[in-house]
């Protein structure tokens, strides 16, 4: 017997809350550790930049898994990204958006520690960097969710169309922040496996994000970002003593008690509408 499509629908919505959030927690203790145990602090910008890279290289991949074949794959990509200059301006302005949220996201747990809330070297800068990086990432979602539902083209030819310009403006902003120490160092100075695991989370949970947000909404992607610093926090109770605040307790509560509301299955109001609507008219003819 076949599940209710309210059901699936509700299932499918917990499976991508628990997924993102794994990976959103896992990529921010991972980048917390590599940005304070490491003697070589490598350059954030070229991490985010490589991290756009990957993204765009696997977002290549599964459009030509997608197509089916070797010709139709050319055509998509001359007519949809390479004859689009008009696409890819459009899609440049979450581009921008979200390499403004990576980068002042590394700075954020550069001076906070993995769940933003006990302080470590900079609590200005550091809480600054918070706020800009959730005030991209909630314009760049929203942008980037009515670009995917307002038009039939593929979700990888848009993630294309995005990644191209999100790895100009990534290089763009390596040359302007660490230029000469880049040159001077190697654009990969620094770099460990710890790094590498951080620059694949941050591109997977980019990708997964983009799937959820063209299935689901921009919503889930806040939910599962909230739900992310709690199981960090838990995390970080763990690997670096952090502890627990009051305030943090209620903050906590608040996040499972929203993502239970928001999981419950929609009322039918129709039967409610109906029956006001009738009510209305017997008071009319009375």
């Amino acid at each position: 017997m076949a599940a209710p499509r309210e059901n699936v629908s509700l299932l499918f919505k917990l499976y991508c809350l628990t997924v993102m959030t794994l990976v959103a927690a896992a990529y921010i203790i991972a980048l917390r550790y590599t940005r304070t145990t490491d003697k070589e602090l490598y350059f954030s910008t070229t991490a985010v930049c490589i991290s756009e890279v990957i993204k765009l290289l696997l977002s290549i991949g599964i459009l030509a898994k997608e197509t089916g074949s070797v010709c139709r794959f050319k055509t998509s990509l001359k007519e949809n990204v390479l004859g689009s200059p008009k696409e890819l301006m459009k899609l440049s302005v979450p581009s921008l958006v979200y390499a403004v949220q990576n980068n002042m996201a590394f700075l954020a747990l550069s001076n906070l520690d993995a769940a933003v809330y006990q302080v470590q070297q900079n609590p200005l800068l550091g809480f600054g960097a918070i706020a800009i990086a959730v005030l991209c990432s909630g314009f760049a979602g929203v942008y980037f969710e009515k670009v995917l539902k307002s038009s039939d083209t593929s979700l990888w030819v848009r993630n294309i169309q995005m990644y191209l310009s999100g790895i100009v403006v990534t290089l763009a902003a390596v040359y302007m922040s660490d230029g000469g120490e880049v040159i001077e160092k190697g654009f990969f100075y620094g770099y460990t496996y710890y790094v590498w695991c951080v620059i694949l989370l941050a591109s997977v949970g980019g990708l997964y994000t983009s799937i959820v947000v063209k299935y689901t909404d921009n919503i889930m992607k806040g939910f599962s970002a909230a739900a992310a610093i709690v199981l960090s926090t838990v995390a970080s109770v763990l690997l670096f003593g952090l502890q627990i605040t009051l305030n943090f307790a209620l903050g906590t509560l608040l996040v499972c008690v929203s993502i239970y509301l928001y999981g419950l299955p929609r009322q039918d109001t129709t039967v409610i509408q109906g029956e006001e609507t009738a009510s209305k008219e017997k008071l009319i003819h009375m």
